[in-house]
């Protein structure tokens, strides 16, 4: 079932929105795709805030059902008129060209252009974003008010793309993060988009910042961030680290977090995996609009670590959700289209879902016969006491009744309706009583 509710966006703290625009401002210029330098330029870029370690597979490669396949380059690419004027011209937008064309030099009639242009009728001001990843074709992509200028001028026009298909490597960036476990977070997103900023600049530059501010941490937990070209690359991820996903307890796909939209959250294939229920826990007191989608089997990462073979508990976090908004996949996902404030509020969303991973646990109640004599210890506020003070009343309470073991501190915030905040503070008051100690920790399996 899927589940949908509105309320009130809050105000955000945007400092560490406006490190995470820079760097995804620093990244938009950058002519990505599956493979080839766009890639590695842009691990460079992210290396210089993180030790991201960049892994290479060479073309041709098995990986799975997959093969390895060749690098993209591109210098160039255009379409002249008759007066030699570049009407069309990737050095001002690197969409103007389906990523991963082919080489290609011509002179041609509209008419015969034509059948190689793509364009959005319905939104005719911008420009698609198209791709030919594993089909050898060329093509442009342009507004459908350009197209229908050059359609008005007619006679012939000189095409070219200046680019190349060769034997070269699959590359992706990977930072670990050593917590106290060898247990694991995985965290992915995709490096494999041109300039789209909320598509997936978004995701990189915020993975990158998050994994940052995790090394000045001391963690329970273990946190393996990856950025891979979509499919492919988590494909050859899975392929190469299949020997140790057994490592792997919880994880997060991340793209589309700088716009206005969402928080849209995509449970993982489980459906009720700890990781699900850790987002669906924040996201329901994130004071925003938000969705709570079940799995299927289309989509970005998810799709890979999630398939049958490997089941891994990993859901997608978005903002709007890919494919429902106007700007997705066109010129218009600019950096105007996302800014600090609501990738501030991407990152807070993330850090609050990592700190229920953290600190959730069983605990055992050492005093199960009857209710201990709480007011005597301070831990019971009497009547009059207000709002807040019944709420903490009642997650001692439940706290105490439910540490029986088996239930974790998410399960008893869950049964009683309350933050994990308060029920992690009730547990860590009557553990400093005395009164509760843990059972063991939380596997996420």
């Amino acid at each position: 079932m899927n589940e949908t509710t509105r309320v009130t966006p809050p105000v955000e703290n945007v400092t560490i929105g406006d490190e995470i625009y820079a760097l995804a401002a620093e990244i938009f210029p950058i002519c990505r795709s599956i493979a080839g330098d766009g890639v590695r330029k842009t691990i460079d870029i992210l290396s210089e805030h993180l030790p991201i370690q960049r892994h290479e597979l060479p073309t041709g490669k098995p990986i799975l059902d997959w093969t390895v396949p060749k690098e993209w380059s591109i210098a160039d690419a255009y379409i002249k008129n008759s007066d030699g004027e570049r009407v069309i011209d990737f050095q001002r937008s690197n969409l103007h060209v389906v990523n991963y064309s082919a080489p290609v030099r011509a002179r041609m009639s509209i008419h015969e252009l034509k059948k190689r242009v793509f364009t959005l009728p319905d939104q005719p001001d911008l420009i698609p974003y198209r791709t030919s990843f594993f089909k050898e074709e060329w093509g442009f992509c342009m507004s459908h008010r350009q197209l229908e200028a050059l359609e008005a001028a007619g006679g012939e026009y000189e095409i070219a793309i200046e680019s190349s298909l060769e034997a070269g490597a699959l590359t992706w960036g990977e930072y670990l993060h050593r917590g106290d476990t060898e247990d694991e977070v995985l965290i992915s997103t995709h490096i494999c988009h041109p300039s789209l900023a909320n598509d997936n600049c978004s995701g990189l530059a915020l993975v990158t910042i998050l994994g940052r501010e995790l090394a000045r941490r001391k963690t329970r937990l273990s946190y393996r961030l990856v950025f891979v070209p979509a499919a492919i690359g988590s494909i050859a991820w899975l392929a190469t680290n299949e020997a140790n996903l057994d490592h792997i307890k919880h994880g997060l796909v991340i793209s589309n977090v700088g716009d206005s939209g969402g928080p849209t959250y995509k449970r993982s294939r489980r459906g009720n995996a700890t990781i699900d229920r850790a987002v669906a826990h924040v996201l329901r007191r994130s004071e925003r609009t938000y969705k709570l989608l079940d799995f299927f089997p289309y989509g970005y990462d998810e799709r890979q670590y999630c398939s049958p073979g490997f089941d891994l508990p990993v859901g997608l976090l978005q903002r709007s959700q890919f494919g429902t908004y106007s700007e997705y996949h066109t010129s218009a996902d600019n950096l105007d289209f996302i800014n600090p404030q609501q990738l501030s509020e991407s990152f807070r969303w993330i850090m609050q879902v990592l700190d229920i991973l953290e600190r959730d646990r069983k605990m055992l109640n050492l005093a199960p016969k009857g209710e201990p004599q709480l007011g005597r210890r301070g831990l019971y506020s009497g009547y009059g006491s207000g709002k807040e003070a019944m709420a903490r009343n009642m997650a001692v309470l439940w706290v105490l009744n439910l540490s029986d073991g088996h239930h974790s501190l998410l399960n008893i915030a869950e049964r009683a309706d309350l933050s994990f905040d308060l029920i992690a503070a009730a547990a860590a008051a009557l553990e400093s009583h005395g009164l509760l100690a843990e059972n063991s920790c939380i596997d996420g399996v």
